[in-house]
């Protein structure tokens, strides 16, 4: 893809996701490409629909997620700071966006495949800091994923809020 190409997507994305995370997902792709300073034929020829626009999204946000993972692990630090590392930088990723339209995406989409896949990785990472003795044992891994998904996908999440920091201090083996 050609460089300006690139910059047009990232315009676009960028765009996307600041008007559906103030306006929601029903957001025309005309004030997309408007807030994104293009004409709405470029926004096509990069996004055929909004569902398509939404997609990337969604699936770009647990990528990077996924792929921040895998570099905390090379790190080979205890897993109780993979899991600090993953949850500050799932704050800045636009989660509560991407876990919104998963929910309205077709199962074919791959969105809830992602995901899936997502919760696996955490739920592992959990594990292994519950052996380590860092994570409380009386909660299942999975329950734990589920808590860290209410934390941090929800909007104006912050990893130093008061909330994700409660919820951390709560996991954490005494």
């Amino acid at each position: 893809m050609r460089a300006d190409a690139v910059r047009n997507r990232e315009r676009i994305v960028t765009s996307a996701v600041r008007l559906f995370t103030e306006r929601g997902p029903d957001v025309q792709m005309c004030e997309i490409a408007e807030a994104a300073g293009l004409g709405v034929g470029t926004l096509y020829r990069h996004f055929p629909d909004r569902q398509a626009l939404a997609l990337d999204i969604g699936v770009g946000a647990l990528r990077e997620m996924t792929e921040f993972a895998g570099v905390a692990r090379e790190r080979e630090d205890s897993a109780w700071d993979e899991l600090l590392a993953l949850v500050r930088h799932c704050a800045t990723l636009p989660l509560p966006l991407a876990k919104s339209l998963s929910e309205l995406m077709p199962e074919e989409a791959g969105l809830a495949d992602l995901e899936r896949s997502v919760n696996d990785l955490m739920a592992d990472l959990v594990e292994r800091a519950q052996k380590e003795g860092a994570v409380r044992a009386d909660v299942p891994p999975r329950e734990v994923v589920r808590l860290l998904s209410v934390v941090i996908c929800r909007p104006g999440a912050r990893a130093d809020d008061y909330l994700t920091v409660v919820m951390l201090d709560g996991l954490r083996a005494n």
